[in-house]
């Protein structure tokens, strides 16, 4: 009886914000101000085992032939739960969606501290994998933000929730060395170190979302949309196929990025460790990349915003492009231009996603929009795997250099990507005009 009060409640205060614009403005902003917070926190957690996740596994087992198998593992692991929050965020709302996920990530950090006291790789991988529930939650963060902005704002909501990751995700990978030190005073293996602090930051991130973010906005934007009456005409048969090409479109964009940034930065610590570089160097290095991923999300959404999503997509093409050039001609004792090179690879990647997600959230609808964002993600994580795991093979059986090049070279498909769609809406606006004349007659 208590539960059920509960619930009509919290329906009936949904559907006070859902009645109210006045009160989803004030929602909206109150949203963001929580999303903000608990990125903070999980920045600082999906920090770890980008820094140290291949450097621990190559540790384990003495090669390099597999040290993309972490970012492999948890990429898949952040697949899955992309699906699983994307599905459970649309049934239940964002709140319990993205909790639960940062926890589960938390879970898996503390997986990868067990495995690393065992020296147990089989206790490893499956930690990674549950750890990667962290970072697909920390990525799909960003859209609890645009789920009641209006349009001139989405861009800039979903920049908003990603610029304040950089403070945990900066960092996380410059505290690589107090970690570390720290685990060492407690009996742990310096490299679990990240993972210690990667357990608290992602409950944290968690606790924050499960605890404030009432009532949820999608919920709130779901009840607001059964309110409005939709147009069934030709025109909204039509729209429904400028969305799907708008997903499709979205999407593409951010797996061609996702793939040249994972490959490349999974890559780089390794690389550095090769040519006598320390943790510290290595986390500094990474550190300015991860700042390049996120700080600049606030003016990235703005542009995108103002100047439009297929600017943004094709200067995300221009700016990885310019990255693997770099990284691939950079001395191996140059800090300075690892720094370019890897800042130049987290720009590119920060168009890219802000740029696609706008994309995705301008072709999708309150009733869909989880789901949707959440299968996209799911592909965005598995282009990540497999730019980890091919990663790795390609370092050892090549250079540097080369996979640096193969990127650079993959990234250009994103300006012809981005022009394909102009003749085939062209064609549906054509066609549709002509239903229409023939209609009017």
């Amino acid at each position: 009886m208590g539960m059920a009060s509960s619930v009509t409640r919290q329906q009936e205060l949904i559907n006070s914000y859902a009645e109210s614009p006045e009160k989803q403005r004030e929602l909206y902003r109150r949203t963001l101000a929580t999303v903000i917070f608990s990125q903070i926190f999980g920045g600082a957690g999906l920090a770890a085992g980008i820094t140290v996740g291949a450097l621990l596994a190559q540790d384990m087992l003495g090669t390099d032939s597999y040290a993309g198998v972490p970012t492999a593992l948890f990429t898949l692991g952040s697949a899955a739960a992309a699906y699983m929050v994307g599905r459970y965020s649309q049934k239940k709302g964002r709140r319990l969606g993205l909790g639960l996920g940062f926890v589960i990530g938390g879970i898996g950090a503390i997986g990868v501290i067990f495995a690393a006291l065992l020296n147990s790789i089989w206790l490893l991988l499956p930690s990674l994998l549950v750890y990667g529930a962290g970072t697909a939650t920390n990525l799909q963060a960003r859209y609890a933000g645009t789920d009641l902005a209006s349009p001139k704002q989405r861009a800039t909501a979903a920049s908003m929730a990603m610029v304040f990751t950089t403070f945990g995700a900066v960092a996380g990978p410059n505290l690589v060395d107090v970690m570390g030190e720290f685990a060492l005073t407690i009996g742990v293996p310096k490299l679990a170190g990240p993972f210690i602090l990667a357990t608290a930051a992602y409950f944290l991130a968690g606790i924050i979302l499960l605890v404030f973010l009432r009532p949820d906005p999608l919920l709130v934007a779901k009840a607001a949309a059964t309110r409005t009456v939709h147009n069934t005409t030709s025109a909204g048969q039509t729209e429904t196929l400028l969305e799907r090409r708008g997903i499709i479109l979205g999407a593409s964009v951010m797996i061609l990025t996702q793939i040249v940034m994972v490959a490349i930065m999974t890559m780089t610590p390794v690389h550095m460790k090769h040519h006598g570089h320390g943790l510290s160097e290595v986390g500094i290095v990474i550190g300015f990349h991860i700042g390049s991923m996120y700080f600049p999300s606030l003016i990235t959404g703005i542009l995108v915003d103002k100047i439009g999503r297929t600017t943004m997509a094709i200067a995300s093409g221009v700016t990885l492009l310019l990255a693997g050039i770099t990284a691939a001609l950079a001395p191996a004792d140059s800090m300075t231009l690892l720094i370019i090179a890897l800042s130049l690879l987290g720009l590119g990647w920060n168009f890219g996603l802000i740029s696609g997600t706008a994309l995705i959230v301008d072709s999708t609808r309150s009733t869909n929009r989880a789901k949707v964002q959440g299968s996209v993600d799911v592909l965005i994580a598995l282009a990540g795997a497999s730019g980890g795991a091919l990663s790795g093979m390609m370092l050892a059986h090549t250079s540097y250099a080369a996979l640096s090049f193969a990127g650079s070279a993959l990234s250009t498909l994103l300006i012809p990507i981005m022009f394909w769609p102009r003749k085939r809406q062209a064609n549906v606006a054509l066609n549709t005009m002509g239903l229409n004349e023939s209609k009017g007659e």
